[in-house]
């Protein structure tokens, strides 16, 4: 929700160890254990169920309460129907709905052997851009104050920029988040700077923490400047936010998601409808 990546962006020394170490789960996921984590006064770590910390040798602490979390499942269910000439008929068919459980311990809530959490996958920058349809340009702004830009499709950064993984990143949501495709609207159906400046910046620290990379505290301080001047985010903007880091992520890793075509096909319907 908006409230929970409100805290989350207010508390800087938490994230960049929670993303590190949760990973496999969605952003959404993360930020949620994260939050329980630090509500009830847990070392946030990383998270397994309970016969999977038994597979790897250890065991949940007796009395430790589980994480919370929002997993798949996959129901079946019967339609019953008749043929043309008037026969009964029966089809099964397959659909998937979420659901909250608790099913999950962090590391800090087990005992064992030591735990050495999983390297993180790499994030190409190539892979990515052809994944979600993007190409980068030269960077031709004339004040090197700027850190990159933007513009239809197409994303540049700086050569002397001070972050330019975090930069790239944050360009990258402005297109994914379509506001690059709002330049032909008038002003008043345009998302306002500050909503858009605070959501790049959210999407690009999220993304730049699941990557372990340094920094993220910069990102605070730029999303709390942009908030302060308005850039309160809604349940919306934050389900946008997470959608689109999650769609950058896994578009720069190995194997091309689901998500991160989503992502592509939802900005080319933002691109359409203006």
């Amino acid at each position: 929700s908006a409230a929970l990546l409100d805290r989350a962006l207010t508390e800087p020394g938490l994230i960049h160890s929670a993303y590190f170490a949760f990973h496999g789960y969605s952003l959404g996921n993360q930020i949620l254990a994260l939050i329980q984590c630090q509500d009830r006064g847990i070392e946030p770590g990383p998270i397994a169920c309970f016969n999977r910390w038994k597979e790897l040798g250890r065991h949940v602490v007796k009395g430790q309460k589980a994480i919370e979390l929002c997993m798949p499942v996959t129901s079946k269910r019967t339609i019953e129907s008749t043929d043309d000439a008037g026969n009964p008929t029966t089809d099964t068919v397959t659909f998937r709905r979420f659901i909250f459980r608790r099913n999950w311990f962090v590391l800090s809530q087990t005992d064992g052997q030591p735990y050495t959490p999983p390297a993180l996958p790499d994030w190409n920058k190539a892979r990515a851009l052809e994944a979600l349809n993007l190409t980068e340009i030269p960077f031709t702004h004339l004040d090197g104050n700027v850190q990159g830009f933007a513009r239809g499709r197409a994303v540049a950064v700086s050569p002397v920029a001070a972050q330019p993984e975090k930069t790239l990143f944050h360009e990258l949501a402005h297109v994914v988040l379509g506001h690059t495709a709002e330049a032909e609207l008038t002003d008043d159906e345009r998302t306002p700077r500050t909503i858009r400046e605070v959501q790049a910046e959210a999407v690009a620290m999220l993304v730049a923490a699941a990557l372990s990379l340094p920094g993220i505290e910069y990102s605070i301080g730029y999303v709390q400047h942009w908030k302060a001047q308005g850039g309160e985010i809604t349940e919306k903007h934050a389900q946008q936010i997470f959608k689109a880091a999650d769609a950058i992520l896994r578009a720069g890793r190995q194997e091309t998601t689901t998500d991160a075509q989503d992502a592509l096909d939802d900005s080319r319907e933002r691109d359409a409808d203006r």
